[in-house]
């Protein structure tokens, strides 16, 4: 089993449709591209496997809550980088500030691991 190479810097985050657009702009201004699914061409009807061949060949890290998306990180090293979000249903203002907290720590994760 071969282990993911480093996703590029700085990170390039695509955001799941299982979360909102709100953490894009805290994402853009700390300097990192990150596109919702709502902005690919078949918005939040892109299925998963088609998330993942996206996310893999453009160098995205996958954000989502999806538990599948572990599932097949694990199974099958796919998606190459997954950042997945383990915060229950919360108010999106409670999201906001996890992210806030967190990205300095997810992105030096990410130097090291491809499944933060």
């Amino acid at each position: 089993m071969n282990a993911a190479p480093l996703p590029p810097e700085p990170l390039r985050f695509l955001v799941d449709a299982q979360l909102p657009r709100r953490p894009i702009p805290l994402l853009e201004a700390a300097g990192y591209q990150a596109p919702h699914t709502l902005d690919l061409p078949l918005a939040n009807r892109t299925a998963d496997h088609e998330l993942v061949e996206i996310a893999t060949t453009d160098k995205w890290v996958l954000v989502s809550k999806d538990a599948d998306f572990v599932v097949s990180r694990l199974l099958h090293q796919q998606p190459a980088w997954l950042l997945r979000i383990a915060a229950g249903n919360c108010p999106n203002r409670v999201l906001l500030d996890i992210f806030r907290r967190s990205l300095p720590a997810i992105a030096n994760a990410f130097r090291s691991h491809p499944f933060v």
